[in-house]
C-alpha cells in the first residue's frame, strides 16, 4: 500500500511537499485554514512574487547567513535552477530583474500559487481548505496522524509547514510552533527579521518618505563590525526601512539593540579628504551665500535643515565664514550620520521569522525530526532565514521537496 502522509499548511512549502510526495508515491492530503492555497504568496514581492534569486547555485548559500549550511543537502537535491525549471514547465515564464530577483513574467503572484495547484492537482493531492489542524496526534510516545476539531485521521507520516509568525494576517500565527513545543519539539527564541527599525532619534521622522540612494550603511556593536554595505535607505515615521535596512536587521536579530551603533555614510563614493575639497570648490563659489543655502548641491533639498540642525553651525552664517574645524566636522557628519537603533518593528511588518525549529533536532537532508520519527518539518517553522530577493522563498521550496520526498521514501517505522 502507499505510505499515507498528511501536510499540515498550504503555503509555499507544503504546496511543495505535498506535490514532491505524492509524485514519489505517497497518499496525500493537504490541510489548510485559510479559504485558498498560498495566502502570503499573495503578498510577496508586492503582489510580484520574487520566487527565488537567479544568482548561481554555488553561490546561494553565502546569502542564507543564518544557519545556511544546514540547507546544504537539501538545496543540493532540489535548488533554485530546478525551481525555475519546474514553474516554467508548468506554464510559469520566469524573468529575471535588478539583483537577480526572479518573477513571473506576468508580475501576478497569482501565477505562481495557480501553478502550484495544477502541480498538486496533477500529481492527485487532496486538498482540503478551511480545515485548521489542532494537533499532531501521538500515542505510546509514537506519530499516529492529525487531530482535527473533535476527530483524529490517522497517518504514516506528517509534514509540518505551516510558517513563521510574521505576516499574522495570512494565517502564519505561531500554531505550528506550538504544535511541535506539545510533541517535545524544541523551538528556538522567535524574532522579526528582514524588518524596519525604530531609531532613539526623531528627526528621521522629519525626513519621512525620503529614499537614499547610493549610500552606506555601517552598523557595529562595540568594535565588532555586523554589517556595511552600500545601497538604498528609506526615512520613516518611525526611524529608517529599505533594503539596506531589512538586511541590516538579519545582521541584528536577537542582539540586545542598546549596544548597538549605526552610521549612513553620505557619500560612500568620495574619501573624508576628497569630500573636505569639494565642500571647499562649492563654498568658494558660493562665497556671500549663507550655509543653510550653499548645500543644495550636495544632498536632497528636504536633508538641509536637519543637517544644518545636526553640524552646529548657524544656517544663516556666511560660508566663507565657516572655518576649518566647522568644515572638518561636517565632513564627519556627512561620511558618519549616526542613528541609534531603538526597536524592530513588529512581527506585523516582518517579512520572516528568525528563530523556530532547532534545526540540531531535524536532519538536514530529509527534514524529519531525530526525536519523532515520521514528523517533518519545512518552511519558515524551522529556525533558518536569508536575506531579502527570493532567499526565503527559496528556503520554503527547497526544505518543503526535502520532507515530501523522504516522507514517502523514507524507511519504515
Amino acid at each position: 500500500m502507499n505510505r499515507s502522509i498528511a501536510v499540515i499548511g498550504g503555503g509555499a512549502a507544503g504546496m511543495l511537499a505535498a506535490y514532491a510526495a505524492a509524485q514519489s508515491g505517497a497518499e496525500v492530503t493537504l490541510f489548510e485554514a485559510n479559504e485558498k492555497l498560498g495566502k502570503k504568496l499573495y503578498i510577496t514581492g508586492k503582489g510580484r512574487c520574487n520566487v527565488t534569486s537567479a544568482v548561481p547555485p554555488e553561490d546561494f548559500l553565502k546569502e542564507i547567513p543564518h544557519h545556511g549550511k544546514f540547507l546544504y543537502s537539501a538545496f543540493a537535491a532540489f535548488n533554485n535552477e530546478d525551481l525555475m525549471t519546474l514553474l516554467e514547465k508548468t506554464g510559469v515564464p520566469l524573468k529575471v530583474e535588478r539583483g537577480m530577483r526572479v518573477f513571473p513574467q506576468s508580475d501576478k503572484s497569482s501565477d505562481i500559487i495557480r501553478a502550484l495547484e495544477r502541480l498538486l492537482g496533477k500529481s492527485g493531492v487532496k486538498v482540503r481548505l478551511r480545515t485548521p489542524v489542532k494537533a499532531i496526534w501521538m500515542e505510546e510516545g509514537g506519530l499516529r496522524g492529525i487531530e482535527l476539531a473533535g476527530k483524529r485521521l490517522a497517518f504514516d507520516r506528517v509534514i509540518v509547514a505551516t510558517g513563521g509568525v510574521s505576516y499574522p494576517a495570512t494565517g502564519s500565527t505561531g500554531e505550528g510552533h506550538r504544535m511541535l513545543a506539545r510533541c517535545g519539539q524544541k523551538i528556538t527564541e522567535l524574532y522579526p527579521s528582514l524588518v524596519p527599525i525604530e531609531t532613539a532619534e526623531s528627526w528621521p521622522r522629519r525626513l519621512q518618505g525620503l529614499a537614499l540612494k547610493n549610500v552606506r550603511l555601517h552598523v557595529r556593536e562595540g568594535k565588532k563590525n555586523l554589517y556595511n554595505e552600500l545601497g538604498e535607505l528609506l526615512f520613516t515615521h518611525f526611524g529608517i526601512s529599505g533594503p539596506l535596512v531589512l538586511t541590516a536587521s538579519s545582521h541584528t536579530a536577537g542582539r540586545a539593540l542598546g549596544g548597538i551603533q549605526m552610521e549612513i555614510d553620505m557619500k560612500p563614493a568620495l574619501s573624508a579628504e576628497q569630500l573636505d575639497r569639494r565642500l571647499v570648490r562649492d563654498f568658494e563659489s558660493q562665497a556671500r551665500r549663507q550655509f543653510q543655502n550653499a548645500l543644495d548641491g550636495l544632498m536632497p533639498k528636504s536633508m538641509v535643515p536637519v543637517l544644518v540642525e545636526l553640524s552646529g553651525i548657524s544656517g544663516s552664517k556666511p560660508v566663507h565664514q565657516i572655518s576649518k574645524g566647522e568644515r572638518e566636522s561636517l565632513v564627519a557628519l556627512l561620511k558618519g550620520l549616526r542613528l541609534t537603533p531603538k526597536a524592530f518593528r513588529p512581527f506585523t511588518e516582518a517579512i520572516i521569522t528568525r528563530g523556530g525549529v532547532d534545526v540540531r533536532e531535524i536532519r538536514p537532508a530529509t527534514m524529519e525530526s531525530k526525536t519523532i520519527p515520521g514528523l517533518y518539518v519545512c518552511g519558515e517553522l524551522l529556525d533558518v532565514d536569508g536575506y531579502t530577493g527570493g532567499f526565503n522563498l527559496q528556503i520554503a521550496f527547497t526544505t518543503g521537496y526535502a520532507a515530501g520526498t523522504h516522507a514517502a521514501k523514507g524507511e519504515e517505522k
